[in-house]
């Protein structure tokens, strides 16, 4: 007999379908930096998130810092516009508290402690992994906060060609190309190689009540290179080698001068590696890497107003089973403070053990760490049950360590040498639900840090400011985050409830907010893809004392793609959209209502 189904029923049918398809897609994403090895993300422990491909390229212009943002559980400041410095911070560690890594490559200055984010550019990327809480043991000193890590394009399968060209607000323009592929065949050599350039007039990267201000635009040049080669040896053994390299100049605010202060900024990665898979279970990878963060000032046309600092780190490690070793120097040259010129070695040992059976898993890690502060143990656990294929509870602990920047030991009149390692201990449970395709994650966590390293005025034993061991800290909160799609839309949304806090001084931790969260909504149409961001945060302060407030604000994006043939396709984005008026850092300027759009080639 004949089967009538209603328009309601097949609708729901079709979603139900949709949502079914989407957990899927979650459960067979495939993560590396939670333990150093390929996992599916249904087995993850640690507190993860994927940012894809598709979500940097709705984002268009701008840096990854821009893209991290919109993530739970990660707060930004920039002192200006998108050329300008810029530190990332995760459930309230401080930007130097957390790894970055490009292709399992080490990033960042020793002077400061922070990776160069303002000059990292979005082309080259092709997806992103953020583990949150402390990844010592796996990564080493200074993974109190976090790891975040950077993937750029690999080549696989028939050669693509891809490029686009776009262009906005604040004389913004934009250009990058790229190529990836593989040659197939019993020795297939897998390439992948990239370019691009971008530039801006900006806009004044402080506000008129700052004493450095100047009414001047200040803009940015940012250019980089990407490649990735790869042979096959045999079924399961590859050699390679791959590099990064990004150069941006930026301008500034140095009062009233006219002179056109700027930086000169340039952040490279090199590495070479041999990867075996010597049995089913029993995996070999080796890499030998280096990576340079060099930043120049220039104030004035005269030699004393120029500064260069050099920061080069050389690794070395290998992977046999979870057996990790690894040999890191640091050296840094500075053109003008000889007290910085100098070079530190940490050699390391570690092993991890991951283990899955039945509804169980477990994993646990310890390393230590051997530098000129001793000897550093450090040591992690992680239980996961599944109660039903919808429903999995985490438990996790960890202790971890930040080592004092070049700065903090070494800078005339502010470093003290006998500084010690911060110390971090965390706390951290989650529960993870999926149901009828809604994905919900709830994690709380308590990470307790000791040694804190601050910057004290009046100084304890000398007249001015110095960097001291001072402090104790407390990063507690609750992550939050909800995603589903329905039929066509696709509904995300997160929040973060957390109390950073100062316990010394009992206040609030500088530029943090105790509330922020963002939603957003996309709605594919076929050859139109439309979409909505929200991102709001509370009050902060500026400064340890918590006597300069910092408003809260919300911010509305607004993008859209036309897919006009297979390979073309135009995206048009405003950021910003409602004009709000806010601040990041005291005194420094923000960009208002702003639009970008580019026209695409390839499939990106």
């Amino acid at each position: 007999m004949p089967v009538s189904v209603s328009r309601q029923a097949a609708a729901l049918s079709l979603a139900l379908a949709a949502a079914s398809a989407h957990a899927d897609a979650i459960l067979d994403t495939v993560v590396v930096t939670a333990a150093r090895t390929p996992q599916r993300a249904d087995e993850v422990i640690p507190d993860t998130v994927v940012v894809t491909r598709d979500e940097i390229v709705r984002a268009g212009a701008g840096t990854v810092a821009d893209v991290l943002r919109r993530q739970r559980g990660i707060e930004i400041v920039r002192n200006g516009g998108g050329g300008n410095t810029t530190t990332v911070m995760l459930r309230g560690a401080n930007s130097n508290q957390v790894v970055v890594l490009v292709d399992g490559v080490r990033l960042g200055s020793a002077t400061t402690g922070y990776a160069g984010w303002n000059a990292i550019p979005l082309s080259a990327i092709d997806h992103i992994e953020i583990v949150y809480g402390p990844l010592t043991t796996l990564y080493g000193a200074d993974a109190i906060g976090g790891v975040v890590q950077i993937f750029t394009r690999r080549g696989e399968g028939r050669p693509a060609f891809s490029a686009s060209a776009g262009g906005g607000t604040y004389g913004t323009s934009q250009y990058d190309a790229g190529v990836h592929g593989s040659t197939g065949g019993e020795h297939s050599v897998s390439y992948a190689l990239g370019g691009a350039r971008e530039e801006a007039d900006g806009f004044s990267s402080t506000r008129p009540r700052a004493s450095t201000y100047n009414r001047d635009d200040d803009g940015y040049t940012r250019t980089s290179a990407n490649a990735r080669l790869a042979l096959r040896l045999a079924d399961g053994h590859e050699i390679g080698a791959q590099f990064f390299k990004s150069r941006l100049s930026a301008q500034y605010d140095n009062g009233s001068s006219s002179f056109d202060a700027h930086n000169l900024q340039e952040v490279d990665s090199y590495a070479v590696f041999l990867n075996d898979r010597i049995a089913p279970h029993w995996r070999s990878s080796v890499q030998a890497a280096r990576s340079e963060d060099k930043l120049g000032s220039f104030t004035s046309a005269l030699p004393a107003g120029t500064s260069q600092l050099n920061t080069r780190q050389d690794d070395l490690g290998g992977d046999t089973l979870q057996v990790l070793a690894g040999h890191r120097k640091e050296t840094v040259l500075s053109s003008s403070i000889a007290a910085l010129d100098k070079s530190r070695i940490t050699n390391s040992i570690a092993a991890a053990y991951n283990l899955r059976r039945g509804s169980h898993l477990f994993d646990a890690s310890v390393r230590n760490d051997r530098s000129e502060y001793g000897s550093k143990t450090t040591g992690a656990a992680g239980y996961g049950y599944e109660f039903t294929k919808s429903l999995r509870a985490m438990a996790s602990i960890g202790t971890s360590f930040r080592a004092p920047t070049f700065n903090e030991l070494y800078y005339p009149n502010y470093g003290f040498v006998e500084n010690k390692p911060e110390r971090g201990r965390n706390l951290e449970a989650g529960v993870q639900y999926r149901v009828a395709g809604v994905d919900l994650k709830a994690d709380y966590y308590r990470n307790r840090l000791t040694d804190l390293i601050v910057s004290l005025t009046p100084c304890p034993s000398r007249t001015g400011s110095c960097a001291y061991n001072v402090n104790h800290a407390l990063l507690e909160g609750m992550s939050l985050a909800a995603d589903t799609r329905i039929g066509n839309l696709m509904l995300r949304a997160s929040a973060d409830l957390q109390d950073p806090r100062d316990e010394t001084a009992d206040k609030q931790l500088a530029r943090r907010a105790r509330r922020h969260a963002s939603i957003a909504a996309d709605y594919d149409l076929g050859q139109v893809d439309a979409g909505v961001e929200l991102q709001a945060s509370s009050r902060r302060f500026d400064d340890a004392a918590n006597a300069n407030r910092l408003g809260g604000y919300g911010l509305l994006n607004l993008y859209t793609t036309w897919h006009m043939t297979r390979y073309w396709s135009l995206l048009v984005r405003v950021d910003n959209a409602a004009g709000k008026n806010y601040e990041l850092a005291r005194n420094y300027g923000t960009a208002g209502r702003s639009w970008f759009a580019a026209i695409r080639y390839g499939i990106h």
